[in-house]
């Protein structure tokens, strides 16, 4: 390998039972480059990941992998041991301890310590030395959990610096962050690149890769298509070889049949569970047709989550304020309240709140409507089987059978089972909390497609989605939150990014609903 490279993988392959979940992988990554890994959820990008940081030991794989002109071939268990050598992860999925402080997990297992124990100020010492060098606004003496998502990311990236990596990889760094935070990242890795360090830089967000990437590897089921460098491609030519095929829209075209009104909130004041007395949704309105997709925009910590979670029945107490469903005034306590008055909910993290990853596709998708398979203490496992498989085929999720764990799908695959459980409860309102995060365009494409069909099927949809873009191509109308109130709710025709930002960030206020 030459001096220029610090990584190679030569003729990879690796397989779990039949699946070949990487096929005769070879590739190269220069020294001190910011080299983006970019495929479809299930291309391989994952198991990539985990051979390079010691997840997945020598023998499990075919193939050879160096690193520094040296073979890795590390054993089981030795993540450590990745680490030692130069090279980090920083994983989509936090495994932060969330009791803990920021300065405690950034430091865990490798505290300063002294005659009495640990050196308390030397820790804290060091976090805030390194939060300050990368310009980071987090408090490091704040118990992680009441962090927002966003700021807790930053410091899985915190903590990965404090490991002297050689090798950083990022695993979809941004998907929980706000454009602020995205920006202080990318200067981030900027300096990183300036001291030598080499990042490998996974992401959905094509359109990163175009600003911060020198090299870009595309993966397609399990293959390498390309290795390339970013200045020779367009956004056009990586999502047509990432999928096999042009997509000549980003967002499919649907012609609106918006009918008569389903919901209507007005006013409404959702109290904070954590914190007694604290309103976290103060002053929300819009109005809500059938047929019709109603985007919700707002940046993060705008209380776009909790207000449809507290509308599902889900989240917080409602004090004042109203909510009609079809012209009659209704109160929502529970989410079995909130399904029986056919409002389904697919909620921002899927794998919190959304699946059972350890139960198998099948449970997960008939779990919420038992009561369409069960009588008389007996479950009917053949209709059960019959409904789920109707689901699974309609919104073609890729398994080979309903009967594996829904943790050994894409996370594309995953969010389609999510989807289908609450299509089974037949809603009339559908809420889709940023239902496209953190899977691959292709998968997003086919979500877009499924959102189209239910408006014309005349179901209303509510769509929250963290990307502007998404809202804009997708909505009929699009209501903005700022600080827990609903800042007004605006025609496609009149909106754009300008006017939804001015909206979000509350310098422009209008008044009524659509």
């Amino acid at each position: 390998m030459s001096n220029d490279y610090i990584l190679e993988m030569r003729n990879v392959t690796k397989r779990f039972g039949g699946v070949v979940a990487l096929n005769d992988v070879s590739f190269r990554i220069r020294r001190g480059e910011i080299h983006g890994i970019c495929g479809e959820n299930g291309a391989g990008k994952s198991t990539l990941m985990k051979i390079l940081c010691g997840v997945y030991p020598f023998r499990t794989f075919d193939g050879e992998v160096y690193y520094n002109d040296k073979e890795l071939r590390f054993e089981a268990g030795a993540i450590r041991q990745a680490i030692e050598a130069g090279i980090a992860i920083v994983y989509q999925e936090l495994a932060l301890i969330q009791q803990m402080t920021v300065g405690e997990n950034m430091f865990l297992g490798r505290e300063a310590l002294h005659f009495a124990g640990i050196d308390w100020d030397q820790l804290y010492h060091k976090t805030r030395t390194l939060l300050e060098q990368y310009q980071l606004d987090i408090p490091y003496q704040e118990t992680v959990g009441n962090l927002s998502v966003g700021k807790q990311q930053m410091v899985e990236i915190a903590k990965a610096l404090t490991e002297n990596a050689k090798v950083l990889i990022l695993d979809e760094p941004t998907s929980a962050l706000t454009a602020k935070e995205t920006e202080i990242l990318m200067g981030i890795l900027r300096r990183l690149k300036g001291q030598g360090v080499t990042c490998l830089y996974i992401s959905h967000k094509l359109e990163e890769f175009f600003e911060i990437a020198d090299t870009v590897t595309i993966m397609r089921d399990g293959q390498v298509v390309d290795t390339k460098p970013i200045k020779s491609l367009s956004l056009n030519k990586v999502i047509a070889m990432m999928v096999g095929r042009e997509i000549t829209e980003r967002f499919p075209k649907r012609k609106s049949k918006i009918g008569e009104e389903v919901m209507k909130v007005t006013d409404l004041v959702v109290m904070d569970p954590n914190k007694p007395g604290k309103p976290v949704i103060n002053g929300a309105s819009f109005s809500l047709h059938k047929g019709e997709v109603l985007g919700i925009a707002g940046l993060m910590g705008s209380g776009r989550t909790e207000l449809v979670t507290a509308l599902f029945g889900a989240y917080g107490k409602i004090v004042s304020g109203r909510v009609e469903i079809k012209g009659k005034v209704t109160r929502i306590k529970s989410i079995p309240d909130a399904k029986s008055r056919g409002i389904s909910l697919v909620p921002e993290d899927r794998k919190l709140g959304g699946l059972i990853l350890e139960q198998s596709i099948l449970k997960n998708i008939s779990l919420p409507n038992m009561d369409k398979f069960s009588g008389f203490g007996y479950i009917n496992q053949n209709e059960e089987l019959q409904a789920s498989e109707k689901f699974a085929k309609s919104l073609s999720i890729k398994t080979p059978s309903l009967f594996v764990p829904v943790e050994s799908l894409s996370g594309g695959n995953q969010q389609k089972v999510v989807i289908s459980k609450w299509l089974m409860s037949d809603p009339e309102i559908l809420i889709l909390d940023d239902p496209t995060r953190g899977i691959d365009v292709g998968a997003k494409y086919e979500i877009y497609k499924l959102i189209n069909r239910l408006a014309a099927d005349g179901v209303a949809i509510i769509m929250i989605s963290s990307e502007l873009e998404e809202v804009l191509g997708m909505s009929d109308h699009i209501m903005v939150m700022w600080e827990g109130k609903s800042t007004g709710t605006i025609g496609i025709k009149e909106a754009d990014q300008e006017k939804i930002m001015s909206m979000a960030t509350g310098i422009t206020k209008l008044e009524g609903t659509h």
